[in-house]
């Protein structure tokens, strides 16, 4: 599986893809290394935090090294499993130390997936506090997810230090004009392909830059 990782990153850096982010989060493989409620090994890759962390770290050294040095490698991570005893922020906040140590660029802080018995506390930002953890204790780029809705949301976010980015899925499903209207909004502008030049607003002009 380690070596699937990395092929499959060897094959995307190959086609000219700009970044790849490894998933460790919401129940996925290794999410379930890393948590003690699903794994209950009892060789070198489970017990103790640092055995758990084992595989995750591994897949992510091989998929550094398959991957063109000049692009982003990032890891997502649950920071926390919302379950007693399961995984939570003080060994995530271990876990994205180690892969600060080990050349990741950058960490995304999700939450969950794992256990049936989950009590997430859904809500707008509710995952900013486990962003916000990781970030106090690393120095490469931390993005907060979940949730985000709001232009003024997602700017308090970066802007009050608690993450670097947010990531936006679902809301740019709904409406993947998202950038544009969250532009306007903040006064700042998009880069546009010209083609869409000629659907700029004529209350906003200057919103769009091209290349």
């Amino acid at each position: 599986m380690r070596e699937a990782f990395a092929a499959a990153a060897a094959r995307v850096g190959r086609i000219g893809i700009d970044a790849v982010q490894i998933h460790a989060a919401h129940g996925y493989l290794l999410h379930q290394f890393l948590s003690p409620l699903s794994d209950q090994r009892e060789d070198e890759y489970g017990g103790s935090l640092q055995n758990r962390m084992r595989f995750a770290l591994e897949v992510f050294d091989a998929v550094r090294a398959a991957f063109p040095a000049d692009r982003p490698v990032s890891v997502r991570v649950s920071g926390t499993d919302w379950v007693d005893v399961g995984w939570d922020c003080e060994q995530t906040v271990a876990f994205a130390e180690e892969l600060q140590a080990h050349g990741c660029d950058a960490i995304n802080v999700s939450s969950g997936g794992l256990h049936a018995a989950q009590p997430i506390p859904v809500g707008p930002g509710y995952q900013v506090p486990l962003a916000r953890a990781v970030k106090a204790a690393v120095r490469i780029p931390v993005v907060a997810v979940g949730l985000m809705t709001g232009f003024e949301q997602a700017e308090a976010i970066v802007a009050t230090g608690d993450a670097d980015l947010v990531a936006l899925a679902r809301t740019a499903l709904y409406e993947p004009r998202w950038p544009w209207h969250a532009a306007a909004t903040l006064g700042a502008q998009v880069r546009v392909a010209p083609q869409y030049l000629r659907c700029e607003p004529q209350r906003l002009r200057g919103l769009f830059a091209i290349d």
